[in-house]
C-alpha cells in the first residue's frame, strides 16, 4: 500500500482519468502531483523539445520524497517507468474511454478550462486537427493496450508493483480501500 514516499505512475489511453486519479493519489497521500502535460505543452500548444522535457521531468521529480507521474510520453519512460514503485494502469474498455474523452472535450470547449500554459481546446483543435485528442484516443487504444500489456509482462525497468483497473469501479474501490486506511 501507498505512503508518503511512493513513487506512482498513473497511464492509460487519453481520456481514461489519469489525472483525475492521480490528483487523488497525490492529495491522499501528500505527495507530489507531476503532470507530464503541464510540463510539454507551451503556449500556444507549442510542444517542448526532447531535452527541455527530460530536464522539466527531472527537476520535477527532483528533492521528491514521494510523487505520482501521470502520462503516456513513451521518448521518456526510462525517467518514467524506471524511477517510479508503482504503476497503475487504467485499462478501461474503449467504451468508457471514448465517451469520457468527448464528454471532458465537449465540457472545455464549452467552458474554456485553460489547460497548459494558457491554451484551451477549441472544436477545431479537437476534432478536426491532424492530431485532434478524440482521433488520438481512439487511435492509440489498441497500441497502449498493447504496450502496456508488453511492458508488464516483460518488466524493462525491473520489478515493480502494478495495479491494473479495468473499469471506474475497480478504481473507486481501490481509492475507497486507501481512505479507509
Amino acid at each position: 500500500m501507498f505512503d508518503s514516499n511512493s513513487r506512482i505512475l498513473v497511464v492509460g489511453t487519453s481520456g481514461s482519468g489519469k489525472t483525475t486519479l492521480a490528483r487523488e493519489l497525490s492529495k491522499r497521500l501528500r505527495i507530489k502531483d507531476i503532470e507530464l502535460d503541464a510540463l510539454f505543452w507551451k503556449e500556444r500548444w507549442a510542444q517542448s523539445g526532447l531535452d527541455e522535457f527530460r530536464e522539466k521531468i527531472r527537476k520535477a521529480m527532483e528533492g521528491a520524497a514521494g510523487y505520482v507521474i501521470h502520462g503516456n510520453y513513451n521518448k521518456v519512460k526510462d525517467l518514467t517507468w524506471a524511477n517510479v514503485d508503482t504503476v497503475i494502469w487504467l485499462d478501461y474498455s474503449r467504451y468508457i474511454v471514448m465517451w469520457r474523452v468527448l464528454k471532458r472535450t465537449i465540457t472545455r470547449i464549452v467552458t474554456q478550462e485553460e489547460l497548459w500554459s494558457g491554451n484551451k481546446e477549441t472544436f477545431r483543435n479537437s476534432f478536426l486537427a491532424k492530431d485532434a485528442i478524440v482521433f488520438w484516443a481512439w487511435k492509440t487504444y489498441r497500441k497502449r493496450k498493447e504496450q502496456y500489456t508488453l511492458m508488464m509482462r516483460e518488466k524493462p525497468y525491473g520489478s515493480k508493483e502494478y495495479l491494473v483497473f479495468k473499469h471506474p469501479r475497480e478504481t473507486r474501490k481501490y481509492l475507497e480501500a486507501l481512505r479507509s486506511r
